[in-house]
């Protein structure tokens, strides 16, 4: 049916809607013995639209609804079996899928992976070749490393996600394998189109020309557990189903942006664009199996004595987890639709927005994003950097919009971290940079605007055209930037998936608080011992009391530092705590590690394209902010809190050590900031 790009005719289109008693009325029809006449608006007829507005025979006929994907297979999964005969045939099929044919091909699956990790076993005297220097590994063991990476990339896709899992828990593994893993990528074949129709056809229980006008059978992009389509769903469908997600304001240009007739008669525009994201065939029993082979190689190595303490079953359960997760594409569109509603009054951050009625286990459609790989803005920052005559452009913007993405959740005891498997996400295009005019959305210049009929028009679409015209050429997107930033053009940060989200639960949350407060008041020694007392098995802890005074040591050189804060590399220092972790087995809670590797990634991004990125010095107007909201509720509740307990809640002591540090800062008073700093930063 689809070849590349399919358009359908306009006529035969034109005359089966007119015909069909399913669609809605939206023109104006006069229906006089059988012969239809109807009023189309001249403007109207200039408009992609046209070939798709609904129509119904009369005014008053009530289109019969047709239940969307959603609602289609929550009814399917309430059906049961009528007769005696087919729920025993039922239950017949489903004892022989579970006790003899998963267990056959698990044994198949089980004798793949042996012929794949065998020689990683056999090899791992290898890891006493060389010497070490310092904290450097022998050439030896980077060589295992390097195997071992190649290795579980043979494996297929749940090895790769397991790769980059362990690649993001630095405090149960070194660094050097970390970094190795993270680099990881699915080199997935794609699978046909032929199962993504069969796929849109049991989800819509309907053709595809009804729903979409146009379909790219070339996927965007191929994934370990899914890939993604473009296509365009016909004007009729948004308005019934989606209108308010793909509503378009009049002063916003896009190039998918069409005019149709709303339930009521009204002009509107509406986005038409959509990815559709749809899971391979066969995944989740690959990955089902794959979990049962690696639960049964966790119990077997926590034989060994000195991997008891990383608790490798509890750690294969919550992999397990994460990846079955994955496999709903439900729990992705429900976490794309919690951080809509929570930026939803942010100009300078976006996520796709997902269209929950047209979602279902297999299937996931969203709102297309056209932007600009967050990469091109990295590989043009250094090739800046290489020419001192030229000027960075955009570059500061965009660092700050993400450390301030990270630090309103972080200071406000409201974190939640987009984790997305974090490196290896970002190197794969799933942050992207959209350009917006701010001019066009200010109170004034609306009010003006209506007052004199007319709209200062946004059109960051056509702008992140005009960049990815020139990508590859260093030296015109130098130009091409630098003309967009005169122009009034500013960075809108696009985040494209949501499938793996981490929110802290209130025990996490109070731990990471009281670990972040005992940090801002410099105790390194109180902050080790919260994280011993509040990691998993503090019984398995080596030496806890030098592990505090470790934890001291590395605070006391953070102290000497605080008026030059933006030039200590906070990865550096998570990186020298998560070592510490690791060799006195302080075994951490994952979401924890998450927001640890969160603040690495974030600090190591940002630093790209900004060498003096203080994301201390970004927390302050955060809190400005976060003190004067609803009227000063927090800052009231605050001072309540202080006066009751008598010390006042983290974030109030902390904006108070940041505002004397900005204020000694701006006066290089750096001798009294040190003497104050034990002042400001009271034990209590």
């Amino acid at each position: 049916m689809y070849k590349g790009i399919q358009r359908l005719p306009v006529r035969p289109l034109w005359r089966s809607l007119c015909q069909s008693p399913h669609n809605r009325a939206t023109l104006r029809l006069a229906t006089v013995k059988r012969q239809s006449t109807f009023a189309i608006p001249s403007r109207l007829l200039q408009t992609p639209a046209l070939c798709s507005i609904p129509l119904t025979a009369s005014i008053g006929q009530s289109p019969t609804r047709r239940p969307t994907p959603a609602e289609r297979e929550s009814a399917i999964a309430e059906q049961a079996p009528q007769s005696k005969l087919a729920k025993f045939f039922h239950e017949l099929l489903r004892f022989l899928d579970t006790w003899v044919v998963e267990p056959l091909l698990t044994l198949r699956r089980l004798v793949h992976i042996l012929l794949i990790f065998v020689p990683v076993v056999l090899a791992t005297p290898a890891m006493l070749i060389g010497h070490r220097r310092g904290d450097q590994e022998r050439i030896g063991t980077l060589w295992w490393y390097d195997f071992l990476a190649a290795q579980m990339e043979r494996a297929g896709p749940t090895f790769i996600k397991l790769a980059q899992w362990i690649a993001s828990r630095t405090d149960l593994f070194p660094l050097e394998l970390c970094a190795r893993l993270s680099k990881l990528h699915s080199h997935v074949d794609p699978h046909p189109f032929s199962h993504t129709r069969h796929v849109l056809r049991e989800a819509f229980g309907r053709d595809l020309h009804e729903i979409f006008s146009e379909l790219d059978e070339t996927p965007l992009g191929t994934g370990a557990i899914a890939q993604v389509y473009k296509a365009k769903v016909r004007p009729h469908i948004l308005v019934r189903y989606m209108r308010d997600q793909f509503l378009v304001e009049d002063n916003i240009i896009t190039p998918d942006c069409v005019q149709t007739l709303d339930v009521d008669g009204t002009p509107i525009n509406l986005h038409t664009s959509v990815a559709i994201k749809v899971l391979h065939p066969n995944a989740r029993q690959i990955v089902h199996r794959d979990l049962k082979i690696m639960e049964f190689f966790a119990k077997a190595l926590t034989l060994i004595p000195t991997m008891h303490w990383i608790s490798l079953p509890d750690e294969v359960r919550v992999f397990g987890e994460m990846m079955r997760d994955q496999l709903d594409l439900r729990v992705e569109a429900s976490h794309l639709a919690r951080f809509n509603q929570l930026f939803e009054h942010t100009m300078n951050v976006e996520f796709p927005k997902p269209v929950l009625a047209f979602t279902t286990k297999d299937m996931l459609i969203e709102e297309y994003e056209n932007g600009i790989p967050l990469n091109a803005f990295l590989e043009q920052s250094a090739y800046v950097r290489k020419h001192p005559d030229l000027a960075a452009v955009y570059d500061n913007k965009i660092a700050n919009i993400g450390k301030c993405l990270f630090v309103v959740r972080w200071l406000t005891g409201q974190l939640i971290v987009c984790v997305g498997i974090c490196r290896a996400e970002c190197v794969s295009g799933n942050i992207m940079v959209k350009f917006y005019k701010p001019k066009a959305y200010h109170p004034v210049q609306l009010a003006w605007s209506r007052a004199m009929g007319g709209y200062l028009k946004d059109d960051g679409e056509v702008a992140v055209e005009r960049v990815l015209a020139v990508r590859d050429n260093p030296a015109e997107m130098q130009k091409e930037l630098e003309a967009l930033e005169e122009e009034g053009y500013y960075p809108r940060l696009v985040f494209l998936d949501a499938g793996l989200v981490n929110e802290l639960n209130d025990v996490n949350r109070r731990n990471f608080l009281d670990l972040f407060q005992a940090i801002a008041q410099f105790d390194g020694y109180q902050a080790g011992e919260l994280m011993v007392e509040r990691c998993r098995t503090p019984e398995l802890v080596i030496e806890p009391e030098v592990f505090a005074l470790r934890m001291q040591n590395l605070i006391l050189g953070l102290k000497q530092n605080t008026f030059n804060l933006g030039a200590i590399r906070i990865g550096n220092l998570l990186h020298n705590a998560m070592n510490m972790v690791r060799a006195h087995h302080v075994k951490l809670e994952g979401d924890f590690v998450n927001v640890v590797v969160s603040i690495m990634l974030l600090e190591g991004i940002g630093r790209q394209l900004n060498p003096d990125l203080d994301l201390f010095k970004s927390a302050l107007p955060v809190l400005r902010d976060y003190s004067i909201k609803d009227h000063g509720k927090a800052t009231i509740e605050g001072v309540k809190v202080a006066q009751q307990h008598g010390s006042a809640p983290h974030w109030i002591k902390v904006w108070m050590f940041l505002e004397m540090r900005n204020m000694f800062v701006r006066n290089e008073r750096d001798d009294e900031w040190l003497q104050l700093c034990d002042f400001l930063c009271f034990n209590n």
